[in-house]
């Protein structure tokens, strides 16, 4: 049995959506995973491990306030990671 945090799924792609919001931000993939972790760990867990599990879990995240919480995780994730990347800026 393959177990998913369906979450990571929603964060990550929600974050692509998200990048053109931020043109002067470093978007390298060690900051850009260091978003999405810190997001993800003040989100709430949506672990899947059915195909129907991946469904009923898409329609219920679906709704605006999951949009608005991830929206909200990602917007202070990015202003913690900016004030401390944990690469050297040129």
């Amino acid at each position: 049995m393959e177990l998913k945090n369906y979450m990571e799924d929603f964060v990550l792609d929600k974050l692509d959506e998200l990048i053109p919001h931020y043109p002067d931000y470093c978007w390298c993939d060690e900051c850009k995973r260091d978003v999405a972790i810190l997001a993800l760990n003040h989100l709430p867990p949506k672990y899947i491990s059915t195909e129907k599990g991946q469904i009923l879990t898409r329609a219920e995240c679906l709704g605006s306030q999951y949009d608005v919480e991830i929206v909200k995780q990602i917007a202070a994730a990015v202003a913690v990671v900016k004030e401390h990347p944990r690469h050297k800026t040129a």
